[in-house]
């Protein structure tokens, strides 16, 4: 999407000082989400009912922050101090769609970008093999430069360990790095300046070899002792970090596995989403090495390109190629694969270099089990990805994703609508990620920007920092 150069960044659909959004609902019936994740997020993000009844004959939504405070001097509550939920209704009001400002620019393209999860640091993958450790406490210094080894095409995922002390990397390879990110040394060249492990996640007796298949998604447990992947060969994998050895192989769908991630803490029940269009959910404790999946989720009519988990083993959300995000409850999942009438795609299309057709946005899958949809982004070039916004800072409220159209979207998961769209970058962006207790969002993109937005507190804009400049693209995993 071609712009000025000299045009400065913006967010539409966000005129309140505060951050609340008004942009329209896309494809949002009445009474939307009208059932029990809705009153999940409700119980997450508003306020206790005597606080926001403050001055006020009747209880009105959203509750001003000046109410919020009186309310909580006068203890009204009778506690004396804001509860989660209280916090999260004021805070989730301040969505970061100040700025931006540039951290970091790079000469290639940027594929991921992630926090830890306390915030502390920054991880930036980028497609010529260097990956950025990025101490955010410390004003965004570089705290390690690695260079991959072994990089096949681009790095297509990166993972932190739940402790912080590991970082694990992968490509278009079934060997899979490990990295110690607590390390004094700075300039991290695999096997140069420092050791980077190989972990092999082919089967022993595969014989085409290191370039067998590719892994698009990697990502640690929550105890830190294993790895899943998806991978390239239709499968899932799991990696047994203290044994260093592969676990477990699932046969788990019929094309490319593009994301797999835990539903929980457990580490027991896993998602997966697949260019065959279709969203798995697998429990590790019953017949999975035989492909045999717990239940199967319908309703995209293109592949998909990412999931993200709610963490509660019960909702997750996908982003599709057929332009939309869905939200699922594994409890609505069937146990057999239930597929759209061939005539629905009678077109031939390719989303790495083609734009959708229009003839194809008003499709509807005959067997959608989803419980929304979300639509006004692209998911064209590149596998997009899409996240929960954090717990403890809005309640996960919102769904935010980045889009091919250079642009990052955010969207109320209840409402469905689109309550800021953030404009900055020149190329398709491929990732983004929320800080998980500050106003604070982080894109990455194709014009090789890493680019962070905060919430400011006042209405005026920042002036812009100078644009990237714009570099013919090739079409990119």
């Amino acid at each position: 999407m071609s712009r000025s150069r000299k045009e400065k960044s913006t967010c539409e659909g966000v005129s309140a000082p505060d951050g609340v959004g008004t942009g329209r609902a896309h494809n949002v019936p009445s009474g939307y989400l009208d059932h029990e994740i809705a009153q999940l997020t409700k119980l997450r993000s508003e306020p206790n009912e005597l606080l926001s009844r403050v001055g006020l004959r009747k209880s009105l939504l959203p509750v001003s922050p000046v109410i919020m405070l009186a309310g909580r001097e006068s203890n009204y509550s009778g506690r004396g101090r804001f509860s989660s939920a209280d916090s999260c209704h004021v805070l989730s009001r301040y969505l970061p769609v100040s700025g931006p400002r540039k951290i970091d620019q790079m000469k290639s393209c940027a594929y991921v970008s992630q926090f830890s999860a306390d915030g502390s640091l920054f991880i930036a993958g980028f497609q010529d093999s260097e990956i950025r450790i990025y101490n955010v406490d410390d004003g965004w210094k570089v705290q390690k430069d690695i260079l991959a080894r072994s990089l096949r095409w681009t790095i297509t995922d990166a993972s932190l360990s739940p402790d912080q002390r590991y970082m694990v990397y992968a490509s278009m390879s079934p060997i899979v790095h490990i990295v110690n990110v607590s390390s004094s040394v700075t300039e991290s060249h695999a096997n140069i300046t420092e050791i980077h492990e190989g972990l092999d996640f082919s089967v022993g007796d595969d014989i085409e070899g290191e370039y067998s298949f590719g892994i698009f998604s990697v990502k640690f447990s929550t105890d830190g002792r294993e790895l899943v992947a998806a991978s390239s060969d239709d499968s899932i994998y799991v990696y047994d970090l203290a044994a260093n050895k592969l676990n477990l192989r699932i046969p788990a769908h019929k094309s490319d596995v593009n994301s797999v991630c835990f539903a929980d803490e457990s580490g027991n029940v896993l998602y997966s989403g697949s260019d065959d269009n279709l969203c798995k959910v697998w429990d590790r404790r019953c017949f999975v090495s035989k492909g045999q999946s717990a239940g199967v989720l319908t309703g995209h009519l293109e592949g998909i390109t990412f999931i993200d988990s709610r963490g509660d083993g019960r909702y997750f959300i996908s982003n599709g190629k057929d332009q939309s995000i869905k939200l699922w409850d594994i409890r609505k999942m069937s146990s057999k694969v239930t597929c759209p009438n061939p005539r629905l795609r009678n077109f031939e299309w390719d989303y790495r270099w083609m734009d959708y057709p229009v003839r194809a946005r008003n499709r509807k899958h005959p067997n959608d089990l989803s419980l929304a949809t979300y639509e006004g982004h692209a998911v064209l070039r590149t596998l997009i990805r899409c996240y929960f916004s954090p717990a403890y800072s809005t309640g996960q409220k919102y769904i935010y994703t980045g889009s091919s159209d250079s642009h990052v979207y955010i969207y109320d998961v209840v409402s469905g609508a689109q309550v800021a769209r953030l404009k900055y970058h020149d190329d398709p962006i491929r990732d983004c990620s929320w800080h998980p207790f500050y106003p604070t969002l982080v894109s990455s993109s194709w014009d090789g920007v890493i680019a962070e937005w905060e919430f400011s507190g006042t209405d005026a804009q920042p002036p812009a920092p100078p644009r990237p400049s714009r570099r013919r693209r090739q079409h990119f995993y």
